[in-house]
């Protein structure tokens, strides 16, 4: 059993930047020449210091080969397995990257970088329990420094122990009080709390403490979005970015100065910095399995046989299929529109566009790294292709180019709309309001964007309602704490799995008089088929591109938007006050 068995796909992109260090730095690599010396490494050296070299010069294959060199004089140079795993993981190739640290932390078991550098890579591919046991080794040979203390916690964090990352921090920071990279890192852990006062307060230590500080300046940006501070989240991200060295921390700032943009209503440069997602640099980058010709703004589609293929989570499928509509108009009658979406949204998106050719994508892990495939379709007749959000460069630089129509571009099934508004109308002539109030993905940030369901108590006790449970998922704590605690029944509607049966999902929504709730998968997907809808959106939210009270995807939805981050109370009596309004006016 080696230390890690299993190649698994990397995390998903952080909202803040932890800074880990970095395999192969130039200090890294200055203390491995002296070690050296004492490694009886003396025949490879030469071969080694040209692998340092290459190394300092970001040269990494130079590097891994004049590393495999030194191998094929001596297998058992665990200096050699060193630097050959930091040619690999620099260059992405984190399988072999695994294999070679694993060679030499068994070689070198007291050069505790060794173990360091295999944590931070078992980290960067997800496997945290891993690292943390390769952190806590590098802590016992190096119990004074504040990097062990700083990775360790970050693991510690990302397996939901963020009270203890916290005082693991705690305890570094007393006795290290000068680490930029220690007040970094416990503000990252309270971003990740929802406590954004102290993680403001926390990174801007750490920027003090060191004004070079990139990774902590685009921290206090990420905080600062989230405050609803826009216009000085996208300044201080710009300064980060005008800084950065490292190509795959380029690439998330990039990403991020996107979100900053279209939460600011500025389109067009938004969209473009949108592609830094799909960089080869970029950490996160999902690779498609498509050797045709890729689509750039600009290219006349007409005719053309072109594939547009969904990217990211469900709910983003739906809300950038939005432009579709606009791509079978400019194909025209000779085009071929063909669709890869995911298989949950397969008959949908047949019924809303029945002159496309819609199929399933598929997403698999190659080299560590997510890679999507569109099996069963023909791709040697495909003239262009693109991720769908790609589009969003031509097709949405300006919000006059979203569309105005109410009934929305998704089709519901009517059968089964008329199926639902029957089973609704049993329960009696009460308005019926379809509820939704978090996301199925709860881990890391993702709580700052949703309320406590109690907060919703306002809304639950509006008279002449009947609320209806479209929320998929493990739902039934906030259905008994709405019987308990506030006597309301919220109808939880039989024989739909709401979670896999989008389709019937969609109609379900299309039946209510209302769907109140935050965006996740069914509120897009009611609303995109024209559902009433009501957004409760969160402040520096990039998909309202910078409205308040409408939403451009979806003409027919209101929008309610706290005035300051996890002000929901008000929100809630709003929401709640005009509910009544609009029962009593029929």
């Amino acid at each position: 059993m080696t230390v890690l068995d299993d190649a698994a796909r990397p995390t998903p992109a952080k909202a803040a930047l932890v800074d880990m260090g970095q395999a192969g730095d130039r200090d890294a690599l200055a203390r491995l020449n002296e070690a050296m010396k004492e490694l009886k490494a003396l025949a490879a050296a030469p071969l080694l210091r040209r692998a340092i070299d290459a190394l300092n010069r970001e040269n990494f294959t130079a590097g891994g080969k004049w590393a495999l060199k030194a191998l094929e004089q001596d297998d058992r140079n665990g200096v050699a397995w060193y630097l050959l795993a930091i040619s690999r993981e620099r260059a992405g190739d984190f399988t072999n990257s695994v294999k070679a640290y694993e060679a030499a932390l068994q070689l070198l078991p007291n050069h505790s970088e060794v173990a360091n550098d295999l944590g931070r890579l078992a980290h960067r591919m997800g496997m945290h329990q891993q690292a943390e046991k390769l952190f806590r080794h590098y802590m016992e040979h190096a119990p004074h420094e504040a990097q062990g203390y700083n990775n360790l916690a970050t693991s510690v964090k990302d397996q939901g122990r963020v009270d203890e990352a916290v005082e693991i921090l705690r305890a570094a920071i007393t006795a290290m009080p000068e680490s930029s990279m220690l007040w970094n890192t416990l503000g990252t852990v309270m971003i990740e709390g929802g406590d954004l006062a102290n993680a403001a307060t926390f990174i801007a230590e750490a920027v003090r403490l060191d004004p070079k500080f990139n990774k902590g300046r685009y921290n206090l940006s990420q905080v600062k979005l989230h405050l609803g501070e826009v216009e000085d989240a996208l300044v201080d991200c710009e300064a980060a970015l005008a800084k950065t060295a490292t190509a795959d921390d380029r690439e998330m700032m990039k990403l991020a100065r996107s979100s900053y943009q279209l939460a600011l209503g500025r389109l067009g440069p938004g969209w473009d910095d949108y592609e830094a997602r799909l960089s080869p640099q970029f950490a996160d980058v999902t690779h498609f399995a498509i050797d045709r010709p890729r689509w750039a703004p600009g290219q006349d589609i007409a005719g053309k046989d072109f594939l547009v293929v969904g990217e990211q989570g469900l709910g983003d499928e739906v809300l950038f299929a939005n432009v579709l509509p606009d791509i079978i108009r400019d194909l025209g009658p000779d085009g071929r529109l063909r669709i890869a979406v995911e298989p949950r949204l397969v008959d949908l998106f047949r019924r809303s566009f029945p002159g496309a050719e819609v199929s399933a994508h598929v997403t698999r892990v190659w080299a560590t790294k997510p890679l999507r495939l569109v099996p069963g379709t023909d791709l040697e007749t495909v003239d262009l292709w693109t991720p769908m959000a790609s589009l969003m460069r031509q097709y949405r630089r300006t919000l006059a180019d979203y569309p105005t129509d109410p009934a929305g571009y998704m089709a519901a099934d009517t059968e089964r709309v008329a199926h639902w508004r029957r089973l609704l109308a049993d329960a009696g002539p009460a308005p019926k309001v379809g509820l939704l109030w978090k996301s199925a993905v709860t881990a890391g940030h993702r709580h700052r964007y949703f309320s406590p369901f109690e907060q919703w108590a306002p809304v639950l006790l509006t008279p002449g309602v009947a609320f209806v449970n479209l929320q998929y998922g493990d739902c039934e704590a906030e259905l008994e704490q709405a019987r308990r605690d506030l006597g309301v029944e919220i109808w939880s509607p039989p024989g739909i799995d709401l979670k896999k049966d989008l389709d019937d999902v969609t109609a379900l929504a299309c039946a209510m008089d209302l769907v109140i709730g935050f965006s996740n998968a069914t509120f897009n997907l009611g609303a995109a088929a024209g559902a009433p809808s009501w957004l409760i959106s969160a402040p520096g939210a990039w998909p309202r591109l910078g409205l308040t009270e409408t939403y451009a995807w979806y003409p027919q939805a209101r929008v309610f938007v706290p005035d300051a981050y996890q002000a929901w109370g008000p929100v809630f009596d709003r929401i709640a006050g005009d509910l009544a309004a609009r029962v009593a006016a029929g």
